[in-house]
């Protein structure tokens, strides 16, 4: 054997010495894709500190006038805060955008997007509460039922201090629409706490992440179930800006709701079928949609049961009796999670009555209001309809439209586990849309659902497009943008121009263009200059 072949022989031989986790984020961070986790992570901070002048900051906040910072909450010091957060909501887009092209190349593998949530994550840990006053909200139904009073039974306003102080006036009356789970969270928060604000909204975060990891875990086993892309479905349901921005920094109990309820649906598909019910049933405990996914559990489970009978060589049950079996033991664990989760709050069913509660939110976002919109614009010509009274006729038609496409999908859609989980998405898309109302956090419902199957690049620019457009139309401080023209005329624009940038690197055509005569004259003279030397 040459020497050149015993060298070669134990080159081969010689083990690939194994890269540290430092190391490989090192790399990570130094390519193109790590520049734009890098560029999200500032974005995070800007909207964080930019949140402290245009967020949804508390009416009265002597932190600030201590920290003598209170001027960014008034005057110029406000315009420039709310350029900060918008800047850095662009720059969150950007970020994800170009990761999201990076993981489509198969530039990015899933560890590395779920090493970015954290990254992305932890800033907005430390902001105001972002786009809503939501969390105020949650603080002062918690204190109703800390102090002895039934949430579902009465609002806030009757229990004044600090925390009623910064409920949104629209809420003050309002009894709690969310599960008893939730309401004993918020309890045991204000309980902590006290009326301290900052600290029960800082608490009230901590208390979301476990919804956060759920997620991170969840969507991936649902994605390689559904034949999807793991590492795009992270990318779309969890590192979006429209997620990240307003279930953490919104501080939304959609979050735990979320992600509860994708950990049980991954758990029913792996056949785990009691644990993953009882993971939903606690979602449901903290809010009420999740609940549309439990029928289609129960298909799901059927369809496991006939295949188990089969592969051990048995008849399998017939189609009634399995639902009995399947169903019923589904329903036990939903009724012994929520009972219990009700006798500990103390509470009964109240909660069910104050989900009517939506019905002040009026906005373009649900189709109820927009047919009401179109009605009475469409015949202000002749007749003087108030919003209202058309509202209360399009209204119960939308809600009639829903319970049939609900019952329709429950019953197309139990042939297979995909087509399960397509029943679930359906409803959940038609619930955001036909409600009497709709924010734009609500969209993380079904798009959590959606991320796990096989998405053509089409359809990922859609739901692009749609996240960026729902994450500009409200402002920093939560009020509504969308009965301002130009705001919304921006929105679109930065919404298209988002959904193109998936596939485009730049759709704009802001970069200069690369000299190409000049690179076609240089080719030809080293040619020359080749052909000179050989």
């Amino acid at each position: 054997m040459t020497s050149s072949a015993r060298q070669a022989t134990v080159a081969a031989a010689t083990p690939t010495p194994q890269r540290s986790w430092p190391q490989t984020t090192a790399d990570f961070l130094r390519s193109p894709e790590g520049h734009a986790a890098i560029l999200g992570f500032v974005g995070a901070v800007m909207i964080t500190f930019g949140g402290f002048g245009a967020g949804s900051v508390r009416r009265e906040d002597p932190l600030l006038e201590a920290m003598h910072l209170s001027w960014l909450r008034f005057g110029h010091g406000q315009i420039l805060s709310t350029v900060i957060v918008w800047v850095g909501v662009v720059a969150m887009i950007t970020a994800w955008v170009r990761l999201g092209r990076a993981t489509l190349g198969g530039d990015v593998t899933l560890r590395q997007l779920r090493m970015v949530v954290p990254v992305w994550t932890a800033p907005l840990l430390l902001a105001v509460p972002m786009f809503s006053r939501d969390a105020y909200s949650y603080l002062a139904q918690g204190a109703l039922l800390r102090d002895g009073f039934d949430p579902y039974a009465v609002g806030p306003v009757v229990n004044p201090g600090v925390l009623l102080d910064n409920v949104s006036n629209v809420w003050t009356t309002t009894t709690a629409p969310y599960g008893p789970l939730f309401l004993l969270l918020s309890q045991g928060i204000t309980g902590l706490t006290g009326d301290n604000v900052i600290a029960g909204t800082m608490l009230l975060r901590v208390t979301m992440l476990p919804g956060l990891a759920l997620m991170v875990w969840g969507v991936p086993h649902l994605a390689r179930h559904l034949g999807g892309n793991p590492a795009i479905a992270l990318w779309l349901a969890v590192l979006n800006p429209l997620v990240l921005v307003h279930l953490i920094g919104g501080v939304h109990n959609e979050l735990l709701m979320v992600g509860l309820m994708i950990a049980g649906i991954a758990l029913v598909l792996e056949r785990h079928h009691l644990a993953g019910i009882a993971l939903v049933a606690v979602a449901v405990a903290i809010k009420a949609t999740a609940g549309a996914a439990l029928p289609f559990m129960v298909w799901i489970w059927m369809l496991h049961e006939r295949e188990k009978a089969t592969a051990e060589g048995r008849t399998p049950a017939s189609p009634l009796a399995s639902f009995a079996k399947t169903a019923g033991a589904g329903f036990a664990v939903f009724v012994a999670v929520f009972a219990a989760a009700s006798a500990v709050a103390g509470v009964g069913l109240g909660w069910m009555t104050a989900l009517s509660g939506s019905n002040k939110i009026i906005n373009w976002l649900s189709l109820p209001t927009i047919l009401a919109h179109i009605v009475t614009v469409g015949t202000s010509w002749f007749a003087e309809l108030r919003l209202g009274e058309v509202l209360a006729i399009t209204r119960p038609i939308c809600a009639v439209a829903l319970v049939a496409i609900v019952l329709a999908a429950w019953w197309r859609y139990r042939k297979t586990e995909r087509e399960a989980i397509l029943g679930i998405l359906i409803v959940l898309v038609a619930i955001v849309i036909l409600s009497p109302a709709a924010l734009p956090w609500y969209y993380s419902w079904p798009i959590a659902i959606a991320a796990g199957f096989a998405l053509s690049t089409r359809t990922l620019m859609i739901l692009v497009g749609l996240s960026t457009w729902l994450m500009l139309v409200f402002q920093p401080d939560g009020s509504i943008g969308l009965y301002t023209f130009a705001h919304v005329v921006l929105a679109t624009f930065a919404a298209v121009v988002a959904a193109v940038s998936l596939r485009t690197v730049d759709p704009l055509r802001l970069r200069a263009p690369r000299p190409v005569e000049h690179e076609r004259t240089s080719g030809l003279t080293d040619a020359a200059a080749s052909s000179r030397v050989e």
